[in-house]
């Protein structure tokens, strides 16, 4: 771990941010992390006046806080205290700590602990988009016993502990049925969304060797059911590990199909989702225990410029956190309504499914958030009474885009929390929330990664919503700001990193035996400690503001600057649909290119182009002025909505992009290859 011979350095005194939210008393002591706070003051006799010290108390005291965690969520599981915590021998004692080393306990268990005592309320509802919409609803009966089912089928089909069982489906209730009946036996869940392509999925799943795939006839999305049983037929030919596949009847047929597939041809043995049913009446499910740091589920980098990481997370580890995230960070409780826009391609899906574990209900939804209009997420949202909205900083700059005012149209009195992630919140999403969504609510800026199935920094209901920040770090993460030599800054932008021991550390990368791949992704930049990626920086108030990825970071002249800063002048203007911005190497030095998609009936004018290089030039800096502006006709994302900017950077720089099925629109990379305006060197 760095030592810090020299002072923090420390920024100019800045003008306080604004408060944009400020939870009343009511909100604040009827909130769980009131209670837990109030439970830790009592037992261990100390004082907290705001969170930033809980925070500080939960670092000091990382053991105490999660063994009392555990305590406070009423894990079901073996777990004797004090024994929460070992200590490693060796030189880098955050990498290496064990958690919990000797408990034993079942993630399927937990998530359905509720089953019994909210027998007959839902526990899933489900929508699908415009014109295909249809609601279905389980009841936490209805989950137990389909659950259980799944876990005979799979028993029988010989699925044991360490065994991964894959999912090739979209968004619906049997998917989170037979990741809890993998999960419920010991065996290890594994998950891609139906739009990616054949490749991509072989690329994944050809690494963690699922023996079954369970995937659905297709999917649905822009009103338009998208049939993949060929794909299915290519991905089995090349997974050789297959021992089954089960089918689930999801869209059947209807007018707006695509193109119909080739019948499928599988050397496999397949079985379908209701035979399993009929097959397999309801019983009591015997949860398997397995250790704290057994393998609970493998997620997978992006894998935009390079193979993607398969990425093991720990069943005791997933679990206590997201609990953690939920209860006190977020507020959720038995009762609640929790819904979040995802795929179960993206770790925000294992973040949802996990809410049950709370006694909430999960509100699962598969389409397009916008067909056939802006209206659908909140028709669901109103009708369902959902207590916490989870989505993308890019879903609500679309919606400000087209002008779309939910507070016009639709009460939402039950909503208490609206999380973003994916990307940068820029503060004045922030005015648009509460100006156009609700006036009163929680609104978390949340950040983290697929890498820690979690959060570095999150909400809180007991604190304000200031202005472009997120509310604070995570409980009992010692998330820090480093420069490049290791030294803490404050309020300055650097590097995020985590000086400490957390339970939800991955396992590792599978394949990786050596733990080599492991160490140099997180934590060879500063020994001992975990690098995130991200460009960062405290606030006087305890939260954190982020600029993009430092990777992506632009640095001319020497002078850093985070492409969110760049996006934050360029997106609100009313001629831009979508903006991307690289640093292009030059004349031994970086030139700033900025690249636009543009709104209907614009054009790229010399006038926008020096309106848009004079936002930047006072709202960043004269060096970060885009030398060169561009326009093309889509901006490409990730499947999760993140920026690829990596990729339009090797495209530029003419290095080869791989994993393009990682991509949800690769097409759109085609517009950035041999543009003749980047050939040229810099004039002065």
């Amino acid at each position: 771990m760095p030592t810090h011979t020299n002072p923090p350095k420390q920024a100019a005194i800045s003008s306080p941010p604004t408060i944009m939210w400020m939870p009343d008393r009511a909100r604040v002591e009827n909130s769980l992390l009131y209670q837990f706070m109030a439970t830790i003051s009592k037992k261990q006799n100390t004082v907290f006046h705001d969170y930033n010290q809980l925070h500080q108390w939960s670092i000091e005291n990382s053991e105490t806080f999660w063994a009392m965690l555990w305590d406070f969520c009423k894990i079901q599981g073996d777990y004797s205290p004090p024994a929460s915590f070992c200590p490693p021998q060796s030189l880098t004692p955050a990498k290496d700590t064990q958690w919990f080393p000797h408990c034993r306990l079942n993630y399927a268990e937990n998530l359905l602990a509720h089953w019994r005592e909210q027998a007959a309320a839902d526990a899933i509802i489900f929508h699908s988009e415009g014109a295909h919409d249809h609601r279905r609803h389980l009841s936490w009966q209805q989950l137990y016993r389909q659950t259980s089912q799944l876990v005979q089928y799979l028993k029988n089909k010989g699925i044991r502990q360490g065994d991964v069982v894959a999912g090739y489906l979209p968004n619906i209730p049997e998917t989170v049925i037979a990741m809890l009946a993998t999960s419920a036996i010991g065996a290890i869940w594994t998950s891609t969304s139906p739009d990616f392509g054949s490749d991509s999925v072989i690329e994944r799943f050809g690494q963690t060797r699922p023996k079954l795939l369970f995937y659905a006839d297709g999917y649905i999305y822009n009103n338009k059911r998208h049939h993949y049983d060929d794909k299915v037929s290519a991905i089995c030919k090349q997974l050789p590990s297959l021992q089954d596949t089960v089918r689930i009847t999801y869209i059947g047929s209807g007018n707006n199909d695509t193109p119909p597939d080739k019948p499928r041809q599988s050397p496999y043995q397949h079985t379908t989702w209701q035979q399993i049913l009929a097959d397999h009446p309801p019983s009591t499910i015997v949860f398997e225990p397995v250790p704290f740091n057994h393998p609970l589920s493998i997620l997978y980098s992006s894998g935009t410029t390079g193979k993607p990481k398969c990425i093991v997370h720990s069943v005791g580890g997933t679990l206590l956190n997201h609990l953690k995230e939920h209860k006190l960070h977020c507020d959720v409780k038995a009762g609640d309504t929790v819904f979040y826009f995802t795929t179960c391609g993206w770790m925000m899906w294992n973040w949802l499914v996990s809410a049950l574990a709370s006694g909430a209900t999960i509100v699962l939804y598969d389409g397009s958030p916008f067909s056939p209009s802006a209206n659908i997420l909140w028709d669901i949202a109103e009708n369902e009474n959902i207590t916490l909205f989870g989505t993308s900083a890019k879903y609500l700059e679309t919606l400000e885009k087209r002008s779309f005012r939910p507070i016009d149209t639709y009460s939402l009195p039950h909503l208490r929390t609206l999380c973003s992630t994916g990307s940068v919140l820029s503060p004045e999403q922030f005015d648009y929330v509460y100006q156009s969504i609700r006036h009163d609510i929680q609104l978390a800026s949340i950040s983290g990664g697929t890498d820690i199935c979690g959060c570095f920094a999150i909400g809180n209901p007991i604190s304000p919503v200031y202005r472009g920040e997120c509310q604070g770090r995570a409980l009992a993460m010692d998330v820090q700001v480093y420069d490049s030599d290791g030294i803490q800054l404050q309020e300055q932008q650097g590097e995020l990193v985590c000086t400490n021991s957390f339970p939800n550390q991955p396992v590792g990368f599978l394949g990786d035996n050596d733990g080599s791949r492991y160490h140099k992704a997180y934590w060879s930049e500063y020994p001992g400690v975990w690098h995130h990626g991200d460009y960062v920086a405290l606030s006087p108030t305890g939260g954190m503001t982020f600029s993009g990825r430092s990777d992506t970071v632009l640095n001319p002249g020497g002078i850093r600057l985070g492409t969110a800063e760049i996006y934050r002048q360029v997106n609100p203007l009313e001629a831009i649909q979508d903006s991307l911005v690289i640093g292009q190497k030059t004349d031994n030095d970086i030139r700033v290119v900025l690249f636009v998609q543009l709104a209907d009936g614009y054009t790229l004018t010399d006038q926008l182009k020096l309106q848009i290089q004079e936002r930047i030039r006072t709202g960043c800096s004269p060096r970060h002025t885009p030398e060169i502006i561009l326009e093309v006709p889509d901006i490409p994302r990730t499947k999760s909505g993140k920026l690829v900017e990596l990729a339009v950077k090797n495209i530029v720089h003419n290095q080869p992009v791989n994993n393009l099925g990682a991509i949800a629109n690769p097409h759109a990379l085609e517009a950035f290859k041999n543009r003749p305006e980047l050939l040229t060197t810099r004039t002065e």
